[in-house]
């Protein structure tokens, strides 16, 4: 089973919780034991799993990211968005995850998260259930 999630992101550095949505697809696709691939065909946005239950998480890892890759740097691309580019090689744009019980196997405060870099933008995440 693979299904397409379209996100609308709405600031130019963004992790939005797709967590819910994914379970949702899985339990859908009626799979109770395998694998979880979810992935996004971008190279300024990309995805990652970290804590979901204190939102100045979220915050902290934007500041610590646009700290180590400002915006505004000696790039050359002419499209003005290195910065983006570079922290997708950060976070990556896929992710493997285990499915059991019906439900990804994450850890208490885990959430799953696409990572926008170059917003705002419609993006597409694709999930493919094994």
């Amino acid at each position: 089973m693979i299904k397409t999630l379209n996100i609308k992101s709405r600031a130019r550095t963004e992790f939005i919780d797709i967590t819910e949505d994914v379970q949702q697809i899985i339990r859908e696709s009626g799979i109770t034991s395998g694998m979880c691939i979810v992935y996004t065909p971008h190279t300024t946005a990309g995805l990652t799993i970290n804590e979901g239950a204190d939102p100045s998480v979220k915050r902290d890892i934007i500041t610590a990211l646009n700290k180590m890759v400002p915006f505004d740097g000696d790039y050359q691309h002419a499209e003005g968005n290195s910065a983006a580019h570079i922290k997708c090689l950060l976070t990556g744009v896929s992710l493997n995850l285990i499915i059991e019980g019906g439900k990804l196997e994450l850890g208490t405060w885990q959430s799953l998260y696409f990572c926008e870099y170059d917003g705002p933008r419609h993006r597409r995440v694709i999930v493919k259930i094994v």
